[in-house]
């Protein structure tokens, strides 16, 4: 069985569905989608002594935090955002909870799926969303 140890090391983006709609949820804003969209990042998950960092990469901003495992945190949202955030390990999947400060919670969960890629799913309020990742050569 895969588990979130699965989740260190490289991923460069794959593809994405409605993440438009999901940011415009979350409150982004439309400058800041429009040039969200054009963007194929890449994440460098790690871990060191039980403290976890990730980093996402690309052309226009590289942003990174680091968590302790169901320990909340106060988080900048690659956007500008200021929200609370936990990250728990269910089984093999890394459960991201987030509230802003009107109260907008967001859910960001990662696995590995069956062909190795890492999967990451948004949810806020009734709007779902996907990108996938494969593990970088």
């Amino acid at each position: 069985m895969a588990s979130v140890e699965g989740l260190k090391g490289r991923w460069d983006y794959v593809d994405g569905e409605n993440f438009d709609n999901y940011m415009k949820e979350i409150g982004v804003g439309m400058a800041t989608r429009m040039l969200a969209k054009g963007l194929k990042p890449s994440i460098v998950i790690s871990e060191n002594g039980g403290k976890w960092t990730v980093q996402s990469e690309s052309t226009l901003k590289n942003v990174s935090y680091e968590f302790t495992p169901s320990v909340e945190f106060n988080e900048t949202t690659p956007d500008g955002r200021e929200v609370k955030s936990t990250i728990n390990f269910e089984g093999d999947k890394w459960v991201h909870t987030s509230v802003d400060k009107s109260g907008k919670k967001s859910v960001v969960t990662r696995y590995i799926d069956d062909k190795g890629q890492q999967m990451i799913d948004m949810e806020c309020g009734s709007v779902k969303a996907r990108r996938w990742y494969k593990r970088a050569e």
